[in-house]
């Protein structure tokens, strides 16, 4: 997911973020309303995390504006408010949920997910990807390859989702970068090949085809050799 944090208090801004990405999304962070209101406006995103009590917009009215702007991007509600009134005046402002401060972050991200997961009106995303006997299910975050579970990090899972997406397909660096790091320039590290030697090690390993090829000057690309 690609989610948009609008948070003015420093440290619960940081710690979402951290944990968002940390669980293998990409998350944005605004500072107050205004902020927010811009990059919600701007930005590709799947689900925006908008506390109510904001600096120069406050969140309902953040909300409110958006609606009118015809963004319908789905918004989840955290505040210290939460008494049933305050539920419905924010559901009503246009957000789609509503989560009471404090809270668990595994629930946030349970409801994050579902409302991710509603916006795709279009035909539905595959939700599972086979190359070979490598399988890889989106929904349970579950790897297995000729039918033994592969552990991944999250990062690695995602760079794995993302090549097995666009299987036999070349995958560059540079859409590495912009899709699996969220990076829109080249940080000149070797993260990229670090990643894949690691995922080399966990999905070819032990295996006399290898999945996960390198084409040379080119970029990478996941295709079952036998064929």
């Amino acid at each position: 997911m690609k989610l948009l944090i609008v948070e003015d208090d420093k440290d619960s801004a940081s710690y979402l973020v951290k944990a968002f990405r940390e669980s293998g999304h990409v998350a944005d962070h605004a500072a107050d309303g205004l902020d927010g209101y811009a990059l919600a406006r701007e930005g590709d995103y799947d689900v925006l995390i908008i506390d109510r009590m904001l600096p120069k917009l406050d969140g309902l009215s953040l909300i409110h504006g958006l609606r009118e702007q015809k963004v319908e991007t789905p918004v989840l509600i955290l505040s210290a408010l939460g008494q049933v009134d305050d539920r419905v005046k924010g559901l009503r402002a246009g957000g789609d949920d509503y989560l009471p401060k404090p809270y668990a972050f595994s629930e946030l991200l349970a409801r994050t997910e579902v409302l991710a997961r509603r916006r795709r009106s279009g035909p539905a995303e595959e939700t599972r990807y086979r190359v070979g006997d490598l399988e890889l299910d989106r929904l349970s975050h579950q790897v297995t390859r000729a039918g033994k579970p592969v552990d991944l990090q999250p990062r690695e899972f995602r760079l794995l989702e993302y090549l097995m997406k666009h299987a036999g397909q070349v995958v560059t660096r540079t859409m590495l970068l912009e899709n699996v790091w969220d990076y829109h320039f080249d940080p000149q590290t070797n993260v990229i090949d670090v990643h894949l030697s690691r995922l080399r090690g966990k999905v070819d390993k032990g295996f006399d085809r290898p999945l996960i090829h390198t084409v040379r000057g080119a970029g990478y690309m996941v295709r079952d050799g036998a064929r």
